[in-house]
């Protein structure tokens, strides 16, 4: 008869198609810490199950148009913080992909949008980043460059779109179809995609700044307007980085 941590090992290690039969085979074992570890996978696959749902619905307008070969999924990241640039993600994922936990980048933790990130670049047709500087910022406003980073985002697409899923906005100068969808990185599997990758890529962008520059935080602050970050721009001045008009009354 198998030890208890070795059933727990083979439960660990099984896939999704392998567990359900090792929680059959196990099901009899009368031992308290055997049931624990059936009872957990039980929990799993379940979990798995309502996932699986979630994603399912978040595809429902990646079905709506799926007489469209290239599907691309449009977000942003970074139009308020007061440093930095706005970086947009473009997404073209595969007709019938599923990654699993796919949201909104904000409501997923840092390392679970860099694992997302990995996958999402290993799966999709073609993604790509549109970053505009603080200094573009500055010039035009935020929303001109948010819509800057989003036409350079799509632009560098290996594949031109057939249609731009976009997070609540209407892109100017794109002669492609775009849906705009509130709330779109919580209700499209493109979209939160797009979130994701823009939002990653903008973290790391930070993250070098933070090294060269560690007086602002911007490592843990990413460029927003926290009480540190505030209190260091009061104390060491604006950086070469900061968006000269969103700091304006700071001082």
């Amino acid at each position: 008869m198998k030890t208890i941590q070795e059933i727990k090992c083979e439960l660990e290690a099984a896939n999704e198609e392998k567990l359900p039969l090792l929680i059959s085979e196990y099901d009899k074992d009368e031992r308290a810490g055997v049931k624990k570890l059936i009872q957990s996978c039980i929990k799993k696959i379940e979990k798995l199950k309502l996932e699986r749902e979630r994603i399912y619905n978040m595809s429902v307008y990646e079905r709506q148009y799926s007489d469209r070969e290239y599907i691309c999924g449009i977000d942003e990241a970074g139009r308020g913080p007061l440093a930095g640039p706005v970086v947009a993600g473009a997404v073209i994922l595969p007709k019938d992909c599923e990654i699993l936990y796919l949201n909104d980048s904000k409501q997923l933790s840092a390392k679970k949008r860099e694992e997302l990130y990995d996958e999402i670049m290993k799966m999709a047709v073609c993604a790509e980043v549109g970053i505009i500087d603080n200094k573009c910022i500055d010039e035009i406003n935020i929303l001109q460059a948010t819509y800057m980073a989003m036409r350079q985002a799509v632009s560098k697409l290996e594949h031109k779109p057939d249609i731009l899923l976009n997070d609540a906005v209407v892109i100017p100068e794109v002669d492609i179809e775009q849906v705009p969808i509130i709330k779109g990185d919580a209700k499209s599997v493109s979209i939160a995609a797009a979130s994701i990758i823009a939002k990653v890529t903008r973290d790391r962008i930070m993250q070098e700044y933070s090294e060269s520059m560690p007086q602002y935080c911007f490592a843990s602050n990413k460029g927003y307007g926290s009480e540190v970050h505030i209190e260091a721009i009061k104390k060491y001045g604006p950086s070469s980085i900061h968006r000269k008009t969103f700091i304006k009354n700071i001082f």
